[in-house]
């Protein structure tokens, strides 16, 4: 199992329960929190936002991160932002999946291509990578060798493990977007454990030749 960087990513798997296209389904998402000392970033909270509100503990979050907007990343988000006063920010490709869960409670900035944000001396550089939704990001941390990909890339199974709900292999388009990476980049994925960027680009070329 490849281990994120201690330091400054915290990893949170929330589990809870949530319906697509008529399917309910058991889950277990990643929330990541990204930092130094006091201060954080916050990415893809989902699920139980009691298990993540202890992970912060007095931590102040500067931003929410949402790598895309499939209720499983998004559904504690409200409630985290109205806790803590830090902003929402999603790309606006995916604000009718952002609507449809909150109505009334807009997001409040957004998540743009190319976009540069920083939590103490950590920059968090935004990639779109659309496929897995209009307006799926991943979040590369260059000091860190770290990258947030949301549901944007494959990952691999435990044996026996099933698909976590809507994560899809439209995996190329995120690849290629993430082309320059270095192999040894650690993917922190919305579901399942941690992997390289060389497993999962390896994964994905077995996908194409299997068909």
């Amino acid at each position: 199992m490849v281990e994120t960087p201690s330091t400054a990513v915290d990893r949170v798997v929330t589990s809870g329960v949530v319906r697509r296209d008529g399917v309910v389904q058991d889950v277990e998402t990643n929330v990541w929190i990204v930092g130094e000392h006091r201060r954080v970033i916050l990415i893809d909270p989902a699920l139980d936002h009691f298990e993540i509100v202890r992970a912060l503990g007095d931590r102040e979050v500067m931003a929410i991160l949402c790598t895309h907007g499939h209720s499983d990343h998004i559904d504690a988000a409200a409630e985290i932002a109205a806790l803590t006063d830090a902003p929402v920010l999603l790309h606006p490709g995916d604000e009718p999946l952002w609507n449809a869960m909150y109505p009334d409670r807009p997001t409040d900035a957004p998540l743009l291509d190319g976009e540069i944000l920083r939590v103490g001396a950590i920059e968090l550089r935004v990639v779109q990578v659309p496929g897995h939704t209009p307006g799926s990001v991943c979040v590369h941390a260059p000091e860190l060798g770290v990258v947030f990909t949301g549901d944007s890339l494959p990952t691999p199974a435990a044996p026996g493990e099933e698909n976590p709900c809507g994560m899809t292999i439209p995996a190329q388009s995120g690849q290629a977007r993430l082309r320059g990476l270095s192999g040894d980049t650690i993917v922190c994925p919305g579901h399942r454990a941690p992997t390289t960027l060389a497993e999962v680009t390896q994964r994905i070329a077995g996908d194409v030749e299997t068909g």
